[in-house]
């Protein structure tokens, strides 16, 4: 792993969530290195890859993908007390959106296993 980077988290995640936290991270590794087993590798509009939900330039995003679709993973899975909801994009872009990286971005969103339901404004016994 080549460390996590708060300017891409900013950049291409919600600002605020009402649970949870994300964090975007890198590796030099090919994305088939790091989907774990049973995740499905495809190729998608960097548009869809990255979602809607961040501050980035989608024109820029657009032009710098030049008509490539980036390969797109995406899981969940439990690390310890957390349970993570996964989407692995390669290649990925620098900050600035000026070139694209090898290796492959980890997006990850995390929650704590024993968060409460009242967090949701949820009475755990209601009917949902």
């Amino acid at each position: 792993m080549q460390g996590c980077d708060p300017v891409l988290t900013a950049l291409f995640t919600p600002p605020n969530p009402h649970v949870g936290r994300y964090q975007i991270c890198t590796t030099e590794r090919r994305i088939d290195e790091v989907a774990e087993a049973g995740w499905t590798i495809e190729s998608l509009d960097p548009q869809d890859a990255f979602g809607r939900a961040g501050s980035y330039d989608r024109g820029a995003l657009a032009r710098l993908y030049r008509g490539q679709r980036p390969r797109v993973a995406r899981g969940w899975r439990r690390q310890g007390d957390r349970f993570e909801s996964v989407t692995l994009i390669s290649p990925y872009p620098d900050a600035s959106l000026s070139h694209l990286n090898p290796g492959t971005m980890l997006i990850v969103f995390s929650v704590a296993n024993d968060i409460s339901y009242f967090a949701w404004g949820i009475h755990p016994r209601a009917r949902i």
